[in-house]
């Protein structure tokens, strides 16, 4: 790319998290000089595998597979998720070497003992492509291709999304610092913080013990005059963000400690009083998705009965 050339930065999110992609993008350009264009995917007209087994985990799961051809397959883009903050100038992330990669993805997991003993997380962090570099111009990606090699058999979800399995090994450069996909860990040397635990996300969640960053870089916002608290409201009004969020934005930072678990528990009483369903949508999908996967091996089953029988008879 040309030295004038934006950075790209290419953001997977869905219709709950679209109020999160500023907030990102904001803290992005906090920390760098560097022309920054931030392009939301929300509601790609990607295709829908024939097995429900291979579905998107979220509404986006698909996205950064979209970016080369969303780039005109030129230069080089950066894929983060909505559910991230950046600390640092981005061009530390952005001038890492391809070495003849096409793309860049995490290093390492680390602290895994201390994020996977909190509330809502996992029992164990897989490998993380949550943040990736991608050399367009040489990857010819084109969603409806790689689902069809789904359909055909090539590979399952599993295997498209932790293996990278559209790509050769040495295709894949395991580049990525973790301090620039922080999974629920902050310290001084934090690069990018990514509340990746879906149901514990500081703006659908109460207690948080690294949501007060979020509020920070919101309160920020707002000071600024960027964003202002009607359209946060309007988040909440919708049921995509908790009640008491616009508490914790303008309070929460003037609570003693010693009162921050009251303060807490009262958050989630008035949450609950409300009827707040965190991540409707989400569970509602999921529940979609998990019927039509127990429908799906229903009719294979039956259809293998009947195989089976007409051999048999």
């Amino acid at each position: 790319m040309k030295h004038n050339d934006p950075i790209r930065v290419f953001v997977g999110a869905d219709r709950s998290q679209q109020l999160a992609v500023p907030v990102l993008e904001y803290s992005i350009k906090r920390h760098t000089t560097a022309h920054v264009e931030v392009i939301p995917m929300l509601d790609l007209p990607v295709p829908v595998p024939q097995d429900p087994r291979n579905g998107q985990r979220t509404g986006f799961s698909f996205s950064r597979f979209c970016i080369p051809k969303l780039a005109g397959y030129k230069g080089r883009a950066i894929y983060l998720d909505a559910d991230m903050l950046v600390f640092s100038d981005i061009r530390e992330l952005w001038n890492i070497p391809f070495d003849g990669a096409k793309v860049i993805i995490q290093q390492e997991v680390k602290f895994e003992e201390q994020t996977t003993a909190k509330v809502g997380a996992p029992k164990k962090r897989k490998k993380q492509c949550a943040v990736m570099l991608l050399d367009c111009e040489r990857l010819d990606w084109d969603i409806d291709g790689i689902v069809a090699g789904m359909d055909r058999g090539a590979y399952d979800y599993e295997q498209l999304m932790y293996d990278m399995c559209v790509l050769r090994e040495d295709e894949i450069k395991y580049g990525v610092p973790f301090e620039w996909n922080s999974l629920e860990h902050w310290d001084p040397t934090t690069r990018l913080l990514h509340y990746t635990d879906v149901y514990t996300q500081p703006w659908t969640a109460v207690g948080n013990p690294l949501g007060y960053l979020w509020f920070d870089e919101v309160r920020r916002m707002m000071n600024e005059g960027v964003l202002d608290a009607a359209t946060l409201q309007k988040e909440i009004d919708l049921g995509y963000f908790r009640p008491s969020l616009m508490r914790d934005i303008q309070w929460a930072h003037r609570v003693p400690k010693l009162f921050r678990g009251l303060w807490d528990r009262r958050n989630a009483a008035a949450d609950r009083l409300a009827g707040y369903v965190p991540h409707k949508d989400v569970y509602e999908a999921k529940r979609a998705r998990q019927k039509a996967i127990a429908d799906y091996e229903a009719a294979q089953k039956l259809k293998l009965g009947s195989t089976t029988q007409g051999v048999g008879s």
